[in-house]
This record gives structure tokens, sequence and C-alpha cells, in this order.
């Protein structure tokens, strides 16, 4: 199969593309990431030590009870823990392999890859994507990928996996630039990470903390788990236009002038052909899914299906179903591939398969490495109590302003991005706020759906920029198959663009929604 480069635009010397430039260089000087965690941990480490020796008068939220009258009767303040004390050490010790092996990424990541690498290795997904480019104009690549990514977290993590790499091979296949493709994804899966018109685990999961943390305030006070479905969906859209302006108008000219791709970008003719063998496979590659999805269906459809939850739901947090996702994700691709590939004939027996599992594998070794610092740095962080003395010191700020319902609705997004920058999940971080700022904003007459919707703002915007997010490194592994230049400052420099305007638009879309009293999503209200 032929290989095309992709062509070069003339470079823009503006200072928006001058300014994203020197944040590259400035990036890319960073020591590997693997070695920034390392530093990290070190710096955690230290700041451990120090602060463990200082009182701080902050109450720790997770630490209050109340009564039935919602009256606080026992609460402990914010304690920092010297990790460098002899006997947490110890423990630090006891527990690096355990904490490396049950770091969530990892076992996603290498699950899903046994079936998804099986699927690329025989031909498969390169089978899928020419049918794609054939359906979709090369236009309506990126809206159609943004589109995807948002909607791939009903399947819960699996879009960094699975549509990320994938948006750097259907971008390359249609003669674009990969990495823009790979940005693209990114901006859907992990900045449009709350704006889906599709529930997931992720509501009823902040909605239990929204809800326990209403009723401090008002006993009675219950929370619809779509109480944000009506504004997220009406998101969706807003993310799905500005990704595809950025990526097609900003992102891509840009990536054209100065990241060279390395003979990863094959030329458009060739995806514009299917051969006989390619199209018989596919089929029934595609056929066997078909047969796998309505299998799954009928097993779900009873009421007593062992995929539901206790209460019956397929979709809730901690269903079998959701909790079982990557594995059926792996399935659903390694058959499908595997048939494609006896078919097609890239697969002549059983050891051609292992081969191809065993040849995704070999891919990552390098995210192995990361994955195990990674890990190292988030159990330290998390069990320091840092993450949380910030996190509390910066609501309790915003409360001690006393600022306008509007103005602090901004503020609480801005807090809850800044926040996000150490602490990547969405649960963890709003185990700590909603306690403080959904009680504070009731006192001020505002709903907790307003709140949790501001919430949801800040978590998502700033995923795409932090490389402390935990699958941050992966992404960087991704661009580096295309083009061996990429670094963090890359990867940064790449995304920032997405993260100020989906920041910016997104409190734009809310003020506006509440302004128009707009119904927020299901049983939601504005004010109390």
């Amino acid at each position: 199969m032929a290989f095309a480069p992709v062509s070069a635009t003339p470079r823009s010397n503006s200072p928006l593309h001058r300014f994203l430039d020197l944040l590259e260089r400035a990036g890319n000087k960073l020591p590997d990431p693997a070695l920034i965690f390392v530093f990290a941990l070190l710096a955690v480490w230290g700041l451990s030590a120090v602060l463990s020796y200082v009182h701080f008068p902050d109450v720790d939220p997770r630490t209050v009870i109340r009564d039935a009258s919602g009256a606080i009767t026992n609460s402990s303040p914010i304690v920092v823990k010297n990790l460098l004390a002899p006997g947490n050490l110890v423990q630090f010790l006891a527990k690096t392999v355990k904490t490396f092996t049950e770091f969530p990424p990892l076992g996603i990541v290498l699950v899903a890859m046994l079936g998804v690498g099986i699927a690329e290795q025989t031909g498969f997904i390169q089978a899928g994507i020419k049918y794609l480019l054939r359906l979709t104009p090369r236009a309506l690549l990126s809206p159609m990928l943004i589109l995807v990514a948002i909607i791939s977290h009903s399947a819960g993590d699996t879009g960094y996996v699975l549509v990320i790499p994938l948006g750097g091979i259907i971008f390359a296949a249609a003669g674009r630039h990969p990495v823009a493709g790979i940005a693209c994804a990114f901006a859907g899966v992990a900045g449009g990470f709350s704006a889906s018109f599709l529930p997931s685990s992720l509501d009823p999961l902040l909605q239990g903390f929204t809800q326990a943390a209403a009723q401090f305030i008002d006993p009675t006070r219950k929370v619809n788990p779509l109480c944000n479905w009506y504004f997220m969906s009406a998101a969706c859209g807003l993310i799905v236009s500005v990704g595809w302006w950025l990526t097609d108008r900003l992102i891509e000219p840009r990536l054209r002038t100065h990241l060279p791709v390395d003979g990863e970008v094959e030329a458009g003719a060739d995806f514009n052909h299917l051969s006989d063998s390619e199209r018989r496979g596919f089929l029934a590659g595609i056929g066997s899914f078909g047969l796998l999805m309505l299998g799954l269906i009928l097993v779900c459809l009873p009421a007593g299906s062992p995929f539901r939850s206790k209460e019956g739901g397929l979709t809730a947090y901690g269903a079998p179903l959701m909790e079982s996702i990557v594995p059926l994700i792996a399935l659903f691709f390694l058959v499908p591939g595997v048939i494609h590939g006896y078919v097609a004939g890239t697969v002549k027996n059983h050891r051609d398969v292992i081969k191809g599992m065993a040849k995704s594998m070999n891919t990552m070794g390098y995210y192995l490495v990361m994955a195990f610092c990674t890990a190292q740095f988030t159990y330290a962080f998390r069990e320091s109590n840092l993450g949380a003395l910030l996190a509390i010191r910066g609501a309790g700020l915003l409360k001690s302003w006393s600022l306008p319902g509007g103005v602090t609705i901004m503020g609480i997004i801005l807090l809850s991005s800044s926040v996000n920058l150490l602490i990547g999940s969405a649960s963890a971080k709003w185990a700590l706020l909603a306690p403080i700022l959904v009680p504070m904003l009731m006192q001020l007459g505002l709903s907790p759906e307003l709140t949790q919707a501001a919430y949801r703002i800040g978590d998502s915007s700033t995923n795409i920029v932090t490389p402390l997010m935990p699958y941050f490194p992966l992404i960087v592994i991704y661009c580096q198959r295309h083009s061996k230049q990429t670094g963090i400052g890359t990867l940064i420099s790449t995304m920032l663009p997405y993260c100020v305007c989906f920041i910016v638009l997104w409190t734009t879309l809310l003020l506006i929604w509440w302004g128009l009293e707009l119904p927020l999503g299901v049983q939601a209200s504005y004010r109390l």
C-alpha cells in the first residue's frame, strides 16, 4: 500500500500561532513524561512532610456527620499526611505493586487493546474505515469524529483507547494530518466529557453526591440523576460545532506547517478501493458484530437479567453491564476481527490470532512505564490530602467573597477547572466540593442542579491540557505513532485552543440558558 506525506501549508506568523509555538517549545523541553511524574512524586513527598506540621482549621467534608435535621454532630479538620514518615514510606513500598496493577486506566487499556489490536491486525478496522470514508464527506470527518467521541462516554472510558487512536487513523486515511484527528477525538472524549445527549454512569454518580450535599440544608431534597440532561444535550451541539471549527480552521493548518508525519499517512486513493476479499471479510465481520449485539440485547432485556443492577437499571452506576463494558468492547472487536481475518485471508490459523494479540501488546511497553510512574504519583497525591486541601481552600475562598449568583457560578466553573488540573477523577473532586458548594449556593437561593451543571463544565474543559490526567501520556504515545517529534508541549499547545473556547463558550451557554430559564433537565430548577 502506498504512502503520501501530508502537504504543508505556509507557516502563519499571527500572535496566536507565535504564542502556541512558544508554549510548544517550552513544553517539549520538559523531561520525559514518566520522569515528570517521578519529580511530581518527590515534590508531593516533600510538601507532605512540611505541611504535616501545619494545623489547618478547614473541615474535611468527608468526615462530616449530620443528624436527621441536617445539624453537624461530628467533623474533623483536614490533615496533611507526612508520606516521609517511616510507617507511611513502608506502606508506600508494600503497596507499590498493587498500586500499579490496580491503576484504573491500565486494565482498561490493555484489555481493550487485546480485541482492538486483533481487529486492526487483521484489517477489519481498515476495511471499516474505507466504508466510513465512502459514506462521510471529507469535510464532515471532524464533526462526525467529535460526536462519536462524546457518545463514547456511555461506554465508560473506552473512548480513550478506541476512539482517539482511530481518529488519527481516519484522518490519515483521508489524507489529513493524523495528529489533528487525534486532537479532534481527544477534544470530544475529554474536553466534552459531560456534554452528551445520552445518559451515562456519570449522571447517577454525581447526582448521589449532589443530593447528599443538598440534604444538609433540606433533608427532604431530592435530585434526579438526569437533572442536567437537557442542558448537556444542548452543550453537545456546542462542543461539536466549536471543535469542528477549531480543528479545520486552526489546529490542522497549524500542524501542517511544522509537525511532519513519519510516513503514516496513507494515500487517499488506496482507501477508495476495497478488494473483493476485504469486502467479503468486512461483511462477515460486521455480520458477526450484529449477532453479538443482538445476543447482548436479548440477554439484557429481561427484568431479571444478570447485567442489571439491584434496582433493575442497565446504565446505573455499578450496574454489571457498565462494569463489563471494557471486556465487551474487546469481545466485540475480537470476534469480528478474527472472522474478517479468516474470510479475507489475513489470518490462516489460531497462531496468527495470538501473534496479532502479542503484536498489539508490544506497542504498549512505553505506556506501561508511564502508567507505573503515574500510578505511584496518583496514590501519593491522594494519600497526602494535598489535593483535598487545595480544593477545600479554594471553595472556602470563593464562599468568603460572597459574590452575586452569576459571578459565583463562573467562580465555581473556574475553581472546578483549576482543581481538575491536579485531581483527575470527576467523582473524587465532586465528593470534596459538593458538600461545600451545594449548600453555599442553596443559601443564596440557587439550586443544587445548577451548581452541578457549573461543576461539570469546569470538570470537562481542562481535561485536555493537564499532564496529570491519567490518560494524557497515552495520548502522547498515540501522536508519536504518526509523528515522533510530538511531545507534551506539542499536545498541550494543540489542545489549549479547545480548552479556552470550550470553557468560555460553555459557560456563556449556561448563563444564557439560566437567563432564559430553559429547563436544565428532568425535575430540575434554578432557584429553591
